[in-house]
């Protein structure tokens, strides 16, 4: 399967996760193209697969829908609730995420030696569109970016936010799914009050080298015997 067939299978994909996702939450396609910067007819190219949203895009449109970001890069329809951001500010942390992006991608590509015309002929893309993407002229479609970080052997979870506020907002989508996934005893212990002090332990208990952790059981091995 040649890189372009793969690329737009990706963006049929997507295009439809956002679709599900977006009328499950009940928005309309301007209020969801309101929340990216974009006119309506922008999402609806995303949502038929004929364009795809950048990572940045993606994440504000997680954020939108209340959904973690893994909804639409795994498949796993899980909901969380979000934190206050204020949504006049979502198109600026978009602009901001694309510049870091396409910084991101023409740092790796020259660390790893590899010229603008190897990377287009292993991804199908064009010269002069990878150039664009590179010096931020144009926003990079995700399914685009699967395709180059392919190449430059990254992954699309490495470029995710973790600094910005929808950043900090992923990081507790992950830690929330996680806890989720812990066996029912498990979540039950965690929750219950009157094991915190257990759970404080634990975590200092963690943070001790390996030799002071042996020598805390040597002792508490000369107490019992």
């Amino acid at each position: 399967m040649s890189g372009q067939i793969q690329i737009n299978l990706q963006a049929q994909k997507l295009g439809a996760l956002i679709s599900a996702a977006r009328m499950m939450a009940h928005k309309t396609v301007g209020e969801l193209a309101g929340a990216i910067g974009e006119m309506p007819a922008v999402l609806l190219d995303y949502e038929a697969g004929r364009k795809t949203p950048s990572l940045p895009e993606l994440e504000v449109i997680a954020f939108s829908l209340n959904l973690p970001i893994s909804r639409f890069l795994s498949e796993e329809p899980v909901e969380y609730d979000t934190t206050s951001i204020d949504p006049a500010r979502l198109p600026q942390l978009i602009g901001l995420r694309q510049r870091m992006i396409s910084a991101l991608i023409r740092q790796k590509r020259l660390q790893l030696n590899i010229s603008i015309d190897q990377l287009s002929e292993e991804t199908g893309i064009s010269k002069n569109q990878l150039n664009s993407f590179e010096s931020n002229n144009s926003a990079v479609p995700l399914s685009d970016l699967e395709a180059v970080l392919k190449v430059l052997g990254e992954s699309t979870e490495n470029l995710l936010d973790k600094n910005g506020p929808i950043g900090k907002w992923i990081i507790d989508q992950d830690a929330i799914q996680k806890f989720v996934k812990l066996p029912p005893e498990l979540r039950s212990f965690v929750i219950a009050p009157e094991n915190q002090p257990y759970l404080e332990l634990a975590v200092n208990l963690s943070q001790l080298s390996t030799e002071r952790l042996r020598a805390i059981a040597e002792g508490l091995l000369e107490i019992t015997l």
